[in-house]
């Protein structure tokens, strides 16, 4: 299941990051799973996007590959996750061999609501953001896209400003 091509269907909103919107989301039903703080390494590819996602205080890694559109609205986003073991060591290797486009750093409260992650990122240098992100699984696309609209809306984030950007693109235009 490694390095296997997925896809989920994900929107991500800026927001003002207030209580609200969390207690809305538990209210419904979304389980919370945790707090992290990780550092995305996003590299220099042709095409599509790859970065390496090292937690804080962890030796290992995920090496993430995406392709998405940019675009204001909730978007499939095909994508593959290869966990490995010694991060620090692909990380110099990548860093060589392709060279560092961004670093993202970002503390991040999950939430899990049936197929749809639910990302509460406070993200250095950008502000706060919410991602929606439902995981296709065995559910139809229908039923994802169903799950996905039902919490964009139960949340409230119909009135917030759509990001159709990457953390690593919103750096960069900043700069």
């Amino acid at each position: 299941m490694h390095g296997e091509l997925r896809q989920n269907i994900e929107i991500k909103v800026r927001v003002n990051l207030d209580a609200d919107i969390m207690f809305r989301a538990l209210d419904i039903g979304a389980k919370s799973h945790g707090t992290s703080t990780d550092v995305d390494t996003y590299f220099r590819v042709s095409h599509g996007r790859m970065k390496l996602r090292m937690s804080e205080n962890k030796k290992a890694g995920t090496l993430i590959y995406y392709e998405r559109a940019d675009q204001e609205t909730s978007r499939v986003s095909n994508y593959r996750l290869v966990p490995v073991e010694d991060g620090n060591a692909l990380l110099a290797t990548l860093s060589q061999a392709l060279g560092v486009l961004i670093r993202v750093k970002k503390t991040r409260v999950l939430l899990m609501y049936g197929a749809t992650r639910i990302h509460f990122d406070q993200v250095e240098g950008l502000g706060s953001f919410i991602e929606l992100e439902t995981v296709m699984g065995t559910q139809s696309m229908e039923a994802a896209h169903d799950e996905h609209l039902r919490l964009f809306t139960g949340l409230t984030l119909d009135s917030c400003e759509i990001v159709p950007l990457s953390y690593s693109d919103l750096l960069l235009n900043a700069k």
